[in-house]
């Protein structure tokens, strides 16, 4: 399939976007020239980023299992991006077979690929709606379908926080998805921070302005991050960098200290 068979009509493909750049960061192949672009001159300006993807992606791996070792056979992944090796459904199907999952996210190349990579699959669907519109993912087909908000859910919201900016409420925002969810369901985040601010992460952030995507990074502290957990009371070992997050080994660390503490990650059950 050649790349003009598979982008989505409407998309265009001179502005970057954080889904396709995550993708590339990963090492995927559903990524344009100008998300190429804008990923070079981010990991140019902070060597060793995309380590920091990896072991974002491990995380989800390992927070998939930790919900479904504790009776949870459905998930919501809102932000879920492009899909690659080692998504929510395949770990979670792999784990507990008929587990069920919504992937939300707004990018209509990553919604594209999911639909592909779901055909077959009666216990998956993707949404294209902005996390922003809760109404709108909690009232999806795809979520009447597939999911009982009288059951546990795992939702998940994966380096997807920091780009809603402070004027969207976030805590808002938040709320009213924990009001849809049961006891019992959980809630994982990871999240950049800006803890560990240094030129590099300025230079960084400075490339995805000048890119002019859409999307524009909001860094915010430990405090900040962990207000968003309100109403969950909070796993061990709490909000921490990302690969600390009960890692399972050497894969889900990085070996620079601080591609680890670029994003916090935790979760939480609604009690």
């Amino acid at each position: 399939m050649t790349q003009s068979e598979w982008i989505p009509f409407g998309v265009d493909i001179s502005v970057p976007s954080a889904a396709r750049t995550y993708d590339y960061m990963l090492g995927g192949a559903h990524n344009f020239a100008v998300d190429r672009a804008l990923g070079e001159r981010i990991e140019t300006s902070m060597p060793g980023l995309r380590n920091a993807a990896r072991v974002n992606r491990a995380f989800l791996g390992r927070v998939v299992r930790f919900m479904v070792d504790r009776g949870v056979r459905q998930f919501l992944d809102v932000g879920s991006g492009i899909p690659t090796v080692g998504n929510v459904h395949e770990v979670a199907q792999a784990a507990a077979p008929g587990c069920r999952v919504v992937y939300v996210d707004r990018d209509p190349v990553a919604v594209a690929h999911s639909e592909l990579m779901l055909l077959g699959n009666d216990d998956a669907a993707v949404v294209q709606a902005d996390m922003r519109e809760p109404e709108t993912v909690l009232g999806s087909d795809a979520a009447r379908r597939l999911l009982d908000f009288d059951q546990p859910i795992g939702l998940l919201m994966l380096l997807m926080l920091h780009w809603v900016p402070d004027a969207a409420d976030l805590a808002a925002l938040l709320t009213r998805y924990r009001d849809a969810l049961a006891p019992g369901s959980y809630l994982a985040i990871t999240h950049a921070t800006s803890d560990n601010l240094d030129d590099n992460l300025v230079r960084a952030t400075d490339a995805i302005k000048r890119s002019n995507s859409p999307d524009q990074m909001n860094l915010r502290s430990h405090a900040e991050i962990t207000r968003l957990f309100d109403g969950f009371e909070l796993e061990e070992p709490g909000l921490v960098g990302c690969g600390e997050w009960r890692p399972g080994g050497p894969a889900d660390i990085s070996s620079q200290p601080d591609m680890n503490m670029l994003v916090y990650a935790g979760v939480g059950r609604k009690a």
